[in-house]
């Protein structure tokens, strides 16, 4: 049995192929295994995936749906929730294992980190590794991960348009559960960033992030933003 459920939500994902051979490439496929999860009806982005032992599932579209959808077929003891424009780092698996060792952390996640070495993205590397620091409710891209048991007394993520990750942080941080921010750095593609302007992608997540915590409902937050894959 794979200790660890890699579990992805993918939307029009051209590039899952390579995303796969470089996951495969650099863990060791027993410690693992891949859960891919499409919000396309149609299943489009899992067209061209041919390897066996990836579970391939398709799922109401929204990050929410589609992450309870792979929880609920993963045999691992740890979730890992893993964007597919997201690498991890070397010790990745190391790192997840050691945390959830311990009783002492209910979840962890990574500190962010871009695939592009420029000033700008350092500099929203930086902000977002102090900020979840100081809250302990990390974003998404930043590989989230816990135990099952935990995932499963949460009742999993709410299935909202969109901040379903700060809600799941929160409801842990809310019953006493302590979330891990590991030193190690995950490396996110900084497409979004790049192509809605680095300025205010970085305002708009700030904003939402800040009416979200204020109360204001995700639907309402959602025209704000578009979905993961657009």
């Amino acid at each position: 049995m794979p200790r660890i459920s890699v579990i992805i939500p993918v939307l029009h994902e051209s590039g899952i192929d390579g995303f796969l051979d470089r996951l495969y490439a650099r863990f060791e496929p027993s410690f693992f295994e891949v859960i891919l999860v499409d919000g396309d009806p149609k299943g489009g982005s899992l067209s061209t995936v041919d390897r066996p032992h990836v579970i391939t599932l398709v799922a109401k579209t929204g990050r929410g749906p589609q992450m309870n959808a792979g929880a609920r077929v993963a045999r691992g003891e740890i979730l890992l929730f893993l964007h597919a424009d997201t690498e991890l780092p070397d010790p990745a698996f190391e790192r997840i294992s050691e945390t959830m060792a311990t009783e002492r952390y209910a979840a962890g996640a990574f500190s962010l980190g871009f695939m592009e070495n420029k000033k700008s993205f350092s500099l929203i590397a930086r902000a977002a590794a102090l900020r979840s620091r100081l809250t302990r409710i990390p974003y998404g891209d930043q590989a989230i991960f816990m135990k099952r048991s935990v995932f499963d007394r949460m009742g999993g993520y709410q299935e909202i348009p969109i901040m379903e990750d700060m809600d799941l942080m929160r409801r842990i941080r809310q019953r006493g559960g302590r979330v891990r921010i590991l030193q190690e750095a995950v490396l996110t593609s900084p497409r979004r960033w790049k192509k809605e302007g680095v300025i205010f992608s970085l305002f708009r997540t700030w904003l939402l992030s800040l009416f979200f915590t204020c109360g204001v409902s995700p639907v309402r937050l959602l025209k704000y933003y578009k979905p993961h894959g657009s």
